[in-house]
Parts: structure tokens; sequence; C-alpha cells
């Protein structure tokens, strides 16, 4: 997986617009990021997922994901290796760390389509 994979993946969630967060490639939906390019190094992404999304992720496929290092780790915030990841995998943790932190009201919208 390339990071422009990881990056057009990200892009292509509704309402997803990229930015810049601590000198990374960041990825937002509303104001609110969700998943992040180079932590802590360009061989890694990361998914900010509930601890029991990270439980679930890493248990199924320790060789693609990871806890980032600390209290954030603690929190969700999961690394994503780039080299292991396959497509569909990808795909699946950016959309479940996109609801995570997408607004109600962009939820609702999908929901009725």
């Amino acid at each position: 997986m390339s990071n422009a994979r990881f990056r057009k993946a990200a892009l292509a969630l509704p309402g997803v617009i990229e930015g810049t967060h601590h000198g990374h490639a960041d990825f937002r939906v509303g104001k609110r990021v969700f998943a992040t390019l180079g932590y802590p190094d360009e061989k890694w992404g990361m998914v900010k997922l509930t601890p029991d999304q990270q439980a679930v992720l890493i248990d199924a496929e320790p060789e693609m994901f990871r806890p980032v290092p600390g209290a954030w780790g603690r929190s969700g915030s999961t690394n994503v290796k780039l080299a292991k990841i396959d497509q569909v995998t990808l795909r699946s943790a950016l959309e479940m760390a996109w609801r995570n932190v997408a607004p109600k009201s962009l939820l609702a919208s999908l929901e009725t389509q």
C-alpha cells in the first residue's frame, strides 16, 4: 500500500478534506481528524478508532495494526502498516474511523440514501 493509495481511500469518503496535523498529512470530516499519514514515519498511517475497534483489528490482523504508543494509543489511535495492509482492510478501517468522527447530519444523510 502506498501513501497515494491511503490518501485516495481516505479522500473517497464523504465530506473528507486533507489538511496537516503536527507536520503530517491528515484527513478530516467536519473539523475532526480521523486518519493521518506518515506517523511515526512514512511506513505508517493512523486511524482514530475506539479502543474496542482497535482491539478487534489488532487481534485479527497483528501484522497490519498496532496501537499508537502512549495515551493516544490507549484511546484507540491505531497505526496501520502500509506495506502489510490490503485495500479492502484499509477501506474498512478508514470507514470505521470516519464514522467515529463524522457529524451526525452527514451520517444521517448517508443512511437515508
